[in-house]
């Protein structure tokens, strides 16, 4: 048996050396390799080469705290690999594997910890008639564990961040920790094949979040009054959220003062001409808002995000900005938003 083949029984895959993961596959073919750092896209897939009958490899090169998802693909489908038992949802029905380079760790505040009190999760059905499309949608609610009135975070794909990312879990241990100030949480779940349209910058969407969520919040949460507190509310997102975060902070600066976007989708033009949200940033006038930007350096949205950064930076916004080492996922994204959490709700 070929040395390779006997680390990767022994080991698992990808054999780590050094800075180098190496991939591994055995049989007569290779399926196409595909991870956050070489896309997904249709013609994304990365040739394995054949290092000796039957043994089909490729190396890649990754930080130390590297966080990376693949996945086998060929004609016919996925294919697991047999020697990587680690395997993570990609949200659209799918498994990934996953693997991390040596100095990577998971954030362990999405962990449930002994003694903490809990903030009380609730699931509310809302009619949200013509403004979005689907017209009967869950918002997630968070009530922090403290009778005293507290800022609210609206967070774009509610659900996932819910589940996924475990956001609730995680503002629990951050408050416990009094690393944050207590939060509530407005979570409502996106509008699934119309996602795409609902976050593309879209003031549909804005008069949603104004005209259902935020008085469901009220009503069942004990927020600050966001009149006599103007920008005490923040609004976080990833991907297309992350662009409509940054939206709804430059549209409606006076109730989302806080945006958090993570890889954010700002790379998007129409026939040759940037998206809106540039011309939001260049030509209004500066809006009172703090913003935490994060992106992965092993993903397709890193120099938009970039591009961005400086963009806001030109323009006075002063936007904390952090490059994670990973990609486009909410694993990523769940031990980032720590770092976010801290930067915009300090106690």
């Amino acid at each position: 048996m070929h040395d390779l083949l006997v680390r990767a029984h022994a080991e698992g895959t990808p054999l780590i050396d050094g800075d180098s993961a190496v991939f591994v596959w055995e049989g007569e073919t290779a399926p196409y390799l595909y991870s956050d750092a070489t896309g997904w896209g249709k013609d994304d897939g990365i040739s394995l080469t054949e290092t000796a009958p039957g043994l089909w490899t490729h190396s890649l090169e990754f930080l130390p705290d590297t966080y990376m998802e693949y996945a086998y693909i060929n004609a016919e489908g996925r294919w697991r690999d047999p020697f990587n038992k680690r395997l993570i949802s990609n949200g659209m029905g799918k498994k990934n594997h996953w693997f991390g380079m040596p100095a990577m760790r998971h954030t362990d505040l999405a962990l449930r910890k002994r003694g903490v009190a809990r903030g009380l999760v609730t699931e509310h059905k809302i009619t949200a008639g013509i403004l979005v499309a689907a017209v009967q949608r869950s918002v997630y609610l968070y009530h922090p564990p403290t009778n005293e009135p507290v800022p609210l975070l609206v967070v774009l794909d509610g659900k996932d961040y819910a589940t996924r990312a475990k956001l609730p879990i995680i503002v629990d241990n951050l408050i416990a920790q009094k690393r944050i100030r207590p939060i509530a949480l407005a979570m409502p779940q996106n509008g699934g094949e119309a996602r795409f349209i609902e976050y593309m910058c879209s003031d549909a969407t804005l008069a949603f979040l104004g005209r259902d969520v935020l008085p469901l919040a009220t009503e069942h949460l004990h927020i600050l009054p966001i009149e006599e507190n103007p920008g005490a509310y923040g609004i976080l997102g990833a991907s297309m959220g992350g662009l409509m975060a940054l939206y709804c902070g430059l549209r409606l600066p006076e109730v989302f003062g806080k945006v958090i976007s993570q890889s954010g989708a700002f790379g998007f033009d129409l026939m040759g001409n940037e998206s809106i949200i540039y011309d939001l940033v260049r030509l209004y006038e500066r809006r009172p808002i703090k913003i935490w930007m994060d992106v992965g350096r092993y993903e397709w949205l890193l120099t938009m995000n970039r591009k961005m950064h400086s963009v806001l930076d030109a323009q006075g916004y002063a936007p904390i900005y952090h490059e994670y080492s990973g990609g486009h996922n909410y694993t990523a994204w769940r031990n980032d938003v720590v770092l976010a959490l801290e930067a915009l709700f300090a106690p």
